[in-house]
C-alpha cells in the first residue's frame, strides 16, 4: 500500500492539475470501494496484496488533493485557520473511525471493517456523483 501510495502521489498531484478534481476524487473513491471488496473476499496474498495496492492507490489519487480542494474553498489569509480546522477534524474522525473499525474488528473481523468501509464509500459516491459541484472561492475557472 505504502509502496503504491508513494509511487503515484506526485504523478496524481500532476493530474489534480490538469483534470476536474471532483471527478479525481470521484474516481478515488472508487477505488477505494474496489479495494475494499477486494479485501473483504481475499482468500490469497495476491488478493490481498491487489486489495492494498489499490488502496495505496486511491490514496495517492486522493489524499494530496484534499488539501487542494480545502486551499482552493477560502482566501489566502485564511489558510492558517482552516488546515488547522481541517487537521483537527482529520484527527478526530480518524480517532473515532479507529475505534469503530476496532468494534467491528471484535463483532465480525476483517469482513465487516471492510464491508462497513465499502458501504461508507458508497454512500459518498453516491453524494459527490448526485450533488451539484459547490462554487470554490479560489478554485481556477
Amino acid at each position: 500500500m505504502n509502496f503504491v501510495y508513494s509511487a503515484s502521489a506526485y504523478p496524481c498531484g500532476v493530474l489534480a492539475d490538469l483534470i476536474n478534481r471532483r471527478l479525481q476524487v470521484g474516481v478515488g473513491v472508487v477505488l477505494l470501494i474496489g479495494a475494499d471488496l477486494a479485501l473483504i473476499f481475499a482468500q490469497t496474498v495476491w488478493l490481498t496484496a491487489f486489495g492494498a495496492a489499490l488502496w495505496g492507490l486511491q490514496t495517492g489519487l486522493i489524499q494530496g488533493l484534499l488539501s487542494a480542494v480545502v486551499a482552493d474553498a477560502f482566501p489566502r489569509q485564511l489558510w492558517g485557520t482552516v488546515f488547522a480546522i481541517y487537521d483537527v477534524a482529520v484527527g478526530i474522525t480518524t480517532l473515532i473511525a479507529g475505534i469503530g473499525a476496532g468494534a467491528l474488528w471484535v463483532a465480525g473481523g476483517a469482513a465487516a471493517i471492510f464491508s462497513a468501509a465499502a458501504l461508507l464509500a458508497s454512500v459518498a459516491a453516491l453524494v459527490l456523483f448526485l450533488r451539484p459541484a459547490p462554487k470554490l472561492v479560489g478554485a481556477p475557472s
